[in-house]
């Protein structure tokens, strides 16, 4: 008797695909986690351990793709490593995978930061003074070593100096949140003027621009400023001011620092300066986007409320929402006609005002800082050990943190 031979039809091309896609997927977010857990040191590190494993070791693009991304989130305001993945998010799985991975990216350091709030917030204050009493000194080091950074990489001509300089005056003198938005802006707008010395890109693709994820950033702006406003709920408008902030800051965690000083010490007294320079400090020794920084200061700012500890997670989690959503928001949005825009001399000229004011604010930061610490010899050449240490680069940032605050229980 013979037997027929039947013979499975393979399975739709488009089912591999998907499944081959999904798995993908997967992989990039175990990638993305581990990064979350060991990326330390800030945005130049982030992008040196991208390099190594999402390029070199996984191969889920270019190095010169990587770069370029990087540069196109610099030029938009949030923080730039954050963009970064989730425009590598995007490319490879479109928004769902974006969204996951900002997600498991910031966990990390979100929920470090916040558990730290909750620790300043209810341990012994002398027990507090004295832990971070040499982390605070540590953090404007940190602040003095951003400015110098910022300004090695950005001052390249007469007019970036004098933006510099000018914008490191008026933030001195004017500590209002309203200032500092005004000058990145007064930046971008003055050197727009020099475009004409831009090289010319003769052959131009024309703009298809897609307006919805704009058109939804803009709407949660205005709104969440509406609905704070009428509402004068704590947490409303504790995510209008850092979604407010995260719109606006132009450079990383390093211009962040200014404004939100300004804002929550100086303008609403929502905490302290020294518990504002211990967190600041601490942040340096977290893997992760140092945005994560809203995240304590959330924490703290819902004390007055009176709701517990769960209105300071509740705080800490709407901040955290606040200061991440407008730059992911914008780089969806700008991500799918980048490659048309950079093309405009205009847009590229703008830069250069805004990353020299963005320098000038870091500068500001670092004197209005040191202010109210006290005036001691310790407290100076911690500052300045600090900043040679970072210099001569041997010693990641957390080590730095970690010997502050092991000198602090012992001394």
């Amino acid at each position: 008797m013979e037997t027929e031979e039947i013979q499975l039809a393979p399975p739709p091309r488009g089912s591999w695909g998907t499944r081959t896609k999904r798995v993908r997927g997967i992989i990039f977010l175990k990638d993305v986690a581990a990064l979350g857990l060991t990326a330390f040191g800030g945005p130049q590190a982030h992008l040196a351990m991208m390099l190594r494993l999402l390029v070199d070791k996984r191969r889920y693009l270019t190095a010169a793709e990587l770069l370029e991304l990087t540069a196109l989130c610099q030029i938009l305001p949030g923080p730039t490593s954050t963009q970064t993945i989730t425009a590598i998010g995007f490319r490879l799985g479109g928004p769902n995978l974006a969204y996951l991975t900002v997600l498991v990216w910031m966990l990390p350091a979100v929920a470090l930061m916040t558990l730290t709030g909750l620790t300043i917030s209810y341990l012994d204050k002398d027990l507090v003074a004295r832990l971070v009493q040499y982390i605070q000194p540590i953090a404007v080091g940190f602040v003095a070593y951003s400015a110098y950074k910022i300004a090695e990489k950005v001052i390249h001509t007469k007019t970036s100096v004098a933006l510099m300089v000018a914008a490191a005056m008026l933030a001195y003198r004017f500590q209002l949140p309203s200032v500092l938005p005004a000058l990145l802006i007064a930046g971008g707008v003055i050197t727009t003027f020099r475009y004409r010395k831009m090289p010319v890109q003769k052959k131009k693709q024309p703009l298809n621009i897609e307006w919805a994820n704009f058109v939804l950033w803009l709407a949660v702006l205005i709104g969440a400023a509406v609905l704070g406003h009428y509402t004068r709920l704590l947490p409303v408008r504790l995510f209008e001011n850092f979604y407010r902030n995260g719109s606006l800051v132009f450079g990383g965690g390093q211009v962040l620092a200014p404004l939100l000083y300004a804002e929550f010490v100086e303008f609403k007294a929502y905490l302290t300066t020294q518990e504002f320079l211990s967190g600041l400090g601490l942040v340096q020794a977290m893997p992760g986007p140092n945005f994560s920084f809203a995240s304590y200061i959330g924490a703290l700012a819902m004390r007055q409320d009176g709701s517990g500890v769960g209105g300071q997670i509740l705080g800490a989690l709407v901040a955290a929402a606040g200061i991440f959503m407008p730059g992911t928001l914008l780089i969806f949005f700008l991500i799918r006609f980048w490659d048309q825009l950079k093309q405009y001399r205009v847009v590229k000229a703008s830069l250069e005002g805004i990353n020299a004011v963005s320098a000038g604010l870091v500068c500001a930061a670092t004197f209005l800082l040191y202010h109210p610490l006290p005036d001691t010899p310790i407290n100076l050449l911690l500052v300045a050990a600090t900043f040679l240490v970072l210099l001569w680069d041997r010693f990641p940032s957390y080590v730095i943190v970690l010997a502050g605050l092991v000198a602090g229980i012992l001394f």
